[in-house]
């Protein structure tokens, strides 16, 4: 029959030791998180706070006022026993001395039974009998003629200590609080110790009163203190939670209320009762949302009347404009045979007409976005072509103003579910702009990818952006220099259309720019449809581009840029994009 061999203890060992080390972690996780909850309890609730701190200083107040009640309580107990014992003292020894003065020897026979007649006298007197007061005289400086009489007869020794019969000795009245055990359990006494003068020198006499009755005493009233204490600031517990619930559920009912208007129902209100401050919070805070209402439905009106107006006149433009376009294109077709004048003429309409139409366009689309029609066609596109599709259309006005157009593409196709359609108006008016504002400088158009995103830059190193000017980049018929020659004549929308299309996409339009150092447009689309950004392959900042220390705060380059969320927010820029402020909306 075999067996197996015994576990090695170093194994044993290192199991306990892993044991010991798994419970110390569950023990350390559960603790961290029931101190998170209650962290998050304490961040979360006002009613929570305020009953937390009434208990605390109800219990350090409570607390003081007890330990002084009962500190005087006892002082007071004691007091009244040293009164007590005293009177008894003075009497004894005043008795004792009229008892002894008889004998001029301390070596006369009747001396001790004088004394013990006297000891038995004095503790006889006791009017409670039973309260265990014992009554000693010795003789310290007779110690061997005269003994130690005591009534009852127990020893004394142990509670009589040194100094006390020092004190006595030399002629003082002195006393003590010894603990002690002298006929059952240990018992603290109070011991007083008088000189009794004779003939013959002097006796001391000692009474030694237990303070069993005063310390149940003090007991009894310091549990009654704190019995009282405990359930004074339970009381002021329970009343801090009331008072606070009277007051923080109308402040949650309004933040509820709040929560629904700001979710969009206005019909929303508190119900007002009573005509107290909360009550008039109530009514104020009603008074308010309606106001809100009737404000936010009046500019939604106004809003709807003006949606509809630029979409109903862009919509009647168009007939009268197709007319206007077929005289003018006879007209331009026919200027070799007219005057210079006319003919320059003809152009110009030609040139006006193309713009305006563009403008017409334009705000169609815009009508779309706002009122919410703009729908998105996302399909798998390869972004490579749509970009060399873009650069091919725009390389005639490169040309015209001696820009030289670069690509850095990737040698792979980058596949990603979008709008090809808006995607190439983004990047066709991205790189227009780089274009008319390059001051016949490269432009570099990189196209980057990873396995959530896919992202294109445009740089240019032209002029670059004012200080300020990246918070105006995006807006509708914003330029940043009316006064500067313009080759396309813009309408002055494409950026503007250009942001709703990358929102429309999920994706991210942001710009960075300095003076003197060009601008750098990044497009950040999100690689399936639906799906959320957080970051992007490339970076906003360009790698050339030099920050002065201290980035935006020093009035290095900044930029604006679009991304998700719903509202516009400047802060830092993420780190890997350098130092730059962001808009993202």
């Amino acid at each position: 029959m075999s067996t197996s061999p015994p576990p090695h203890p170093q194994t044993t060992a290192a199991r306990r030791l892993n044991a010991g080390r798994d419970l110390w972690r569950a023990l350390s996780g559960r603790g961290a998180r029931l101190v998170a909850r209650a962290h998050q309890t304490w961040r979360r609730s006002l009613q929570v706070r305020v009953v937390t701190i009434t208990l605390v200083a109800s219990s350090l107040l409570v607390g003081g006022f007890a330990y002084l009640i009962a500190d005087k309580i006892t002082t007071i107990l004691l007091d009244n026993a040293r009164t007590d014992v005293q009177l008894r003292v003075k009497g004894g020894a005043g008795y004792a001395a009229k008892q002894v003065s008889l004998y001029g020897q301390p070596q006369e026979a009747q001396l001790q039974e004088t004394i013990e007649g006297t000891v038995n006298y004095l503790a006889g007197g006791d009017p409670q009998q039973t309260s265990g007061v014992v009554v000693a005289i010795t003789a310290a400086d007779y110690p061997t003629v005269i003994q130690t009489r005591t009534a009852p007869a127990v020893n004394v020794q142990p509670l009589l200590s040194k100094e006390l019969r020092a004190a006595v000795a030399s002629g003082k009245v002195a006393s003590q609080i010894q603990t002690g055990r002298l006929t059952g359990e240990p018992t603290k006494y109070l011991v007083y110790g008088s000189p009794v003068p004779t003939r013959f020198g002097q006796i001391e006499l000692y009474y030694l009163v237990p303070l069993t009755r005063q310390d149940a005493t003090a007991a009894d009233a310091r549990a009654t203190v704190v019995a009282t204490g405990i359930a004074l600031v339970v009381l002021l517990g329970l009343l801090a939670a009331l008072v606070t619930r009277l007051v923080v559920n109308p402040v949650r009912v309004a933040a509820r209320t709040a929560q629904r208007l700001s979710a969009g129902l206005l019909d929303q209100r508190m119900v007002v009762n009573g005509e107290d401050d909360l009550a008039l919070l109530a009514a104020s805070f009603n008074q308010m949302a309606t106001n809100l209402q009737r404000q936010i439905l009046r500019l939604e009106e106004m809003s709807r009347l003006q949606r509809r107006f630029t979409s109903d006149v862009s919509h009647e433009l168009r007939t009268p404009l197709t007319t206007v376009r077929m005289a003018a294109d006879l007209i331009f077709a026919e200027r070799d045979e007219f005057d210079p004048a006319v003919a320059r003429s003809a152009e110009l309409l030609q040139a006006e007409l193309d713009r305006f139409e563009e403008l017409l366009t334009d705000l169609l689309e815009i009508s779309r976005f706002d009122a919410g029609f703009a729908m998105l066609d996302a399909e798998p596109t390869d972004l490579v072509p749509v970009v060399h599709r873009v650069v091919d259309r725009l390389t005639g006005l490169a040309e015209r103003v001696g820009v030289e157009i670069e690509l850095d593409l990737p040698s792979t196709p980058a596949i990603a579910e979008v709008d090809p359609r808006r995607v190439e108006r983004v990047l066709r008016n991205l790189v227009g702009n780089a274009v008319e504002h390059g001051e016949a400088r490269p432009v570099l158009i990189t196209l980057g990818i990873d396995d959530t995103a896919v992202a294109i830059t445009v740089r240019d190193h032209g002029v670059g952006l004012k200080v300020g000017e990246e918070k105006l980049v995006f807006n509708r018929f914003w330029r940043a220099d009316p006064s500067r020659a313009r080759q396309t004549g813009g309408t002055g929308l494409g950026l503007s259309i250009s942001l709703e299309d990358a929102r429309l996409h999920g994706g991210w339009l942001e710009a960075w720019g300095a003076p003197g150092q060009g601008a750098q447009f990044r497009l950040t689309l999100p690689a399936r449809a639906g799906d959320r950004l957080t970051t992007s392959p490339l970076r906003l900042v360009p790698a050339d581009a030099a920050l002065p220390f201290g980035g935006p705060r020093d009035g290095g380059p900044l930029a604006i840029g679009p991304g998700t969320g719903g509202a516009l927010a400047i802060g830092p820029a993420p780190a890997g994009d350098g130092q730059r402020a962001e808009v993202r909306s």
